[in-house]
């Protein structure tokens, strides 16, 4: 009986062993909107959560993503207004798997198959970036919500490679000041455990499309997210401070901490 050469079986064991990785991440979506259809309904906010939660850690197990915290003891539990810098799609499920908690996204994403109807579904506020008008409405959304909730905003407008942070844009932080909630500043980076360099395979830029997204990060197989929580903006009681200030010392702490 005549082998395989030993390059030609590796050949076939990796395609073998993506399709696997393909059909798990295909069933994992598949779950995610049979309980979104058939079990949120009837949850309360806390089990959702949980759900949530059980969700993006199985999600970051299938491409294989080692979640690693810093900095979760300043956080609260009354709510308060996270900004973050935005590296790819997978920086949702990375900071779901830490902590569930509403997003505000693109109105681009809520197009998205699957992906969107199931932001939309989570609750994620949607914005369109191109309009002012819009976006003073989301403010006012936002400002109900953080009576209650949490929420996350990526204020770059954007993603990027992770290198650098772009300046973020002040709008939004406008909802923490009219709900007087805290902003806590989150630095997203991506590590490869091989050479512990930030790596490139989760940014999601430019006109890459979310499958070709997934592929790359597939293909990686020794990601490392760290998520750095750090500290909120400090201002007297007694004096007025703007959304200018908030974005200011949110992009400088991220910026540094990357």
């Amino acid at each position: 009986m005549n082998k395989l050469p030993p390059t030609i079986h590796l050949q076939q064991t990796s395609k073998f062993l993506k399709l696997c990785h393909w059909f798990q991440i295909g069933a994992h979506v598949l779950s995610g909107v049979c309980t979104l259809s058939f079990v949120f309904p009837f949850l309360k906010r806390p089990h959702k959560d949980q759900k949530i939660q059980l969700w993006s850690k199985r999600l970051l197990k299938i491409f294989n993503i080692h979640l690693s915290i810093q900095g979760d003891q300043l956080l609260m539990d009354s709510p308060y207004l996270m900004a973050s810098n935005h590296i790819s799609w997978i920086d949702i499920h990375v900071i779901n798997a830490f902590k569930p908690i509403r997003f505000v996204a693109k109105s681009e994403v809520e197009g998205w198959p699957v992906f969107g109807w199931m932001a939309k579904q989570l609750g994620t506020v949607f914005i369109r970036r191109d309009s002012s008008r819009h976006a003073r409405q989301v403010v006012g959304q936002m400002a109900k919500v953080l009576q209650t909730e949490s929420i996350c905003i990526f204020p770059e407008g954007t993603s990027t490679v992770g290198e650098c942070v772009l300046p973020f844009r002040p709008n939004l932080f406008e909802a923490a000041i009219v709900s007087r909630a805290p902003v806590f500043p989150l630095a997203i980076q991506y590590i490869s455990k091989s050479t512990g360099e930030r790596s490139e395979a989760p940014a999601f830029v430019g006109d890459m499309g979310l499958l070709e997204s997934m592929a790359n990060i597939l293909s990686a197989r020794d990601l490392q997210a760290t998520l750095t929580v750090l500290p909120p903006y400090e201002h007297d009681l007694e004096s007025s401070f703007d959304r200018k200030q908030l974005a200011a010392h949110a992009q400088e702490l991220i910026a540094k901490t990357i």
